[in-house]
């Protein structure tokens, strides 16, 4: 007997008709329920262009631009246990458009745009409760991208020292602390990157103005020392991010001519496909997008295209 029979002979036809058995079916499938977005407490001081990260069950939000249109050293901490924020120590440098990510414990600043405009060659690290300057770029990067795979922390796409898109990535050892130049992905600037398997992932991005977003998606082979494309994202974006999260690449955000992007997608890395997930509440762009206990974690950011703020914090278990 089929599932679809086995409801039809145990709900009466007249209070299930076609569209609630396919409400149910599907939630059924999902394991009982429907994926939805979640509301949790706003950022402290609202901000957009931020870099974020995950470390000891807290997401690090540091950097960005804020209401009155300067760039802040600003980082706060949210517990994702507590459903709260606490005050961490200012980074060295005012920075927006920096990019962030995290390993053992311990999250990494890179890069962004300093107080004066001119991009940065900074890495900074957060390790118990201070940060630490690590040597600096070989040339400097905004509007990056930064994921860890393989013991190395990965600075791909941006704009370079020349204020030109960058062609060239950056891998710096962790153990070592030593850099090396890599083959770039596709030249673009406010792309999103995320590591799953060992493989850094480069999603989305533009090549100047908001009318020149991408759908590129690639990932790097370190072996071969080379980016191979994937499938393309759904939907052109730039001002994105994105996080792993089981076995998936989730694209969150964005900003466009026609406003800011609603659309999730979430790339099956085995299956090699996306499919699309539930529309982020609050569209943002220049926002933080960190995977933490099963679920995409969605903060700060901007509301509308262009100097816009947001506190939001939003988040979805696929």
């Amino acid at each position: 007997m089929s599932f679809r029979t086995i409801l039809r002979r145990s709900f009466p036809s007249r209070l299930f008709g076609p569209a609630l058995l396919a409400t149910a079916l599907l939630g059924l499938a999902a394991g009982g329920h429907t994926a939805e977005w979640e509301r949790h407490t706003p950022l402290p001081e609202p901000r957009t262009e931020v870099s974020a990260a995950a470390a000891g069950g807290e997401i690090v939000v540091a950097g960005g631009f804020v209401a009155g249109g300067g760039n802040s050293a600003r980082v706060d901490a949210y517990s994702v246990k507590d459903d709260s924020w606490r005050r961490l120590p200012d980074l060295p440098v005012s920075v927006d458009h920096a990019a962030a990510a995290s390993a053992n414990g311990r999250v990494y600043v890179v890069g962004g745009y300093g107080g004066d405009r001119l991009p940065l060659r900074t890495v900074f690290v957060l390790e118990r409760g201070t940060w630490r300057a690590l040597a600096r770029m070989p040339d400097a990067r905004a509007a990056a991208a930064a994921a860890i795979a393989g013991g190395k922390l990965y600075v791909v796409g941006g704009v370079d020292g020349r204020r030109s898109l960058a062609r060239v990535a950056f891998a710096l050892t962790l153990g070592s602390q030593r850099w090396t130049r890599i083959p770039g992905p596709t030249a673009r600037e406010h792309l999103a990157a995320a590591a799953s398997g060992g493989r850094v992932y480069a999603i989305g991005g533009r090549a100047a103005g908001i009318d020149t977003n991408t759908t590129a998606f690639e990932v790097y082979d370190a072996a071969a020392k080379r980016w191979h494309r994937l499938a393309p994202l759904p939907g052109a974006r730039g001002g994105t991010g994105a996080a792993a999260l089981g076995g998936r690449i989730v694209s969150v955000g964005g900003e466009a001519p026609a406003g800011t992007i609603r659309s999730v997608y979430a790339y099956n890395v085995q299956a090699r496909r996306w499919s699309r997930l539930p529309d982020l509440p609050t569209p943002r762009h220049g926002l933080g997008v960190v995977a933490v206990n099963d679920r995409i974690w969605v903060l700060a950011g901007g509301p509308e295209p262009g100097l816009t703020v947001s506190g939001a914090v939003e988040s979805l278990q696929p």
